[in-house]
């Protein structure tokens, strides 16, 4: 049965001409879909809309403001962080340069091709040793253990996901 235009009729509570209203009402008398919808926008309209206890809105402003303000607090704690960790990261690398640039051009340049090499070769060696690894470990580790291992990491990346949406989402509504 077609419901058109009658369940728009119900729900927009606007004024119907008097033709409408008699195929509303021949409609009504059809189809039981309709008639529960027409009681229930009745009882709806008849129910008493319960008013908020007093001093609501001033204690609703007062918690939006003490949010935002805790939200502005914790950004501002999050940006300290950032930039004191950069700033110690910075210094932790630049610190060798910096003495060798105070003490002495000449140790500044040994200093810096010394670092440089140190990172090179640190570099070539890690590669080397993960090439060594990767090469040994599939076959001395079982199918089965790398599944575990995969199922174990995936676990992990799961929980670790869910709690940062837990501790970084807010609240949401209103409480007493």
């Amino acid at each position: 049965m077609n419901h058109q235009p009658f369940e728009s009729w119900l729900l927009d509570d606007k004024y119907l001409t008097a033709t409408e209203k008699r195929e509303l009402a021949s409609h009504l008398r059809d189809c039981r879909t309709c008639t529960a919808l027409a009681e229930t926008g009745l009882a709806l309209r008849s129910t008493k809309v319960a008013s908020p206890a007093a001093g609501f809105t001033l204690r609703f402003q007062q918690r939006l403001a003490a949010q935002k303000v805790a939200e502005r607090r914790r950004r501002l704690w999050g940006l300290i962080v950032l930039i004191v960790s950069g700033a110690g990261l910075v210094g932790w690398f630049a610190a060798p340069f910096v003495y060798a640039f105070i003490s002495a051009p000449v140790e500044w340049l040994t200093a810096a091709v010394g670092y440089s090499l140190f990172m090179f070769t640190s570099l070539q060696a890690f590669s080397e040793i993960l090439k060594v690894l990767s090469g040994m470990v599939p076959s001395f580790v079982p199918p089965y253990a790398w599944m575990v291992l995969v199922s174990t990491l995936g676990g992990l990346g799961l929980i670790w996901i869910v709690s940062i949406w837990r501790f970084a989402r807010k609240p949401q509504g209103v409480t007493a």
